[in-house]
């Protein structure tokens, strides 16, 4: 009965399953705005560079991430991205002697994957709040274990190519009825 939940139809987790998210590795996220509104900025291209015109809860998103190593000391950063709707970035928890595998677990966290975003998440919810600023995150995010070199590589260009996909996008809005 994996499917229900109180009686009621439960979304299946998308996390690995047997996986510990507070263990020594690379992780992808993207987080989503809600809507998939623009909070963040728009694309601009410029002699033929894409690059994210940040707003100002942009900035505070670019900043708040920047700043997840002050929060968790064992988290190192790798290549991230804030996009017009989106943030995508590579976090690597950076435990090489921990000895106890934890499962990932419904309730209270902490020291892994899930408290990290969590934390990242309300620190940008926070400010928008205390200076009135629109601004909703979607529930949850999208996360990948990077589990290789060839991986890692491949999650790095993607996100690099992601302002000059943007631009190309024919589901981009503003594309729409360009040829």
């Amino acid at each position: 009965m994996e499917d229900r939940f109180k009686n009621k139809y439960r979304i299946s987790s998308s996390r690995l399953e047997g996986w510990d998210y507070g263990s020594h590795g690379l992780y992808f996220v993207t987080i989503c705005a809600k809507d998939r509104s623009k909070y963040f900025g728009d694309i601009n291209e410029t002699q033929g560079i894409a690059s994210l015109q940040v707003s100002e809860i942009g900035s505070v998103a670019y900043d708040s991430w920047i700043r997840i190593p002050q929060f968790h000391p064992y988290v190192e950063l790798d290549e991230f991205l804030i996009m017009p709707d989106h943030v995508h970035g590579i976090l690597f928890i950076n435990k090489p002697y921990k000895e106890t595998w934890e499962l990932s677990k419904f309730g209270p966290q902490s020291k892994n994957l899930a408290s990290i975003i969590r934390g990242y998440k309300s620190s940008v919810k926070k400010y928008s709040t205390l200076n009135d600023i629109e601004f909703s995150w979607q529930p949850g995010y999208y996360d990948r274990v990077i589990r290789n070199n060839i991986e890692h590589a491949r999650i790095r260009d993607y996100i690099y190519d992601n302002p000059q996909q943007w631009m190309l996008n024919k589901d981009n809005f503003e594309n729409i009825f360009k040829t």
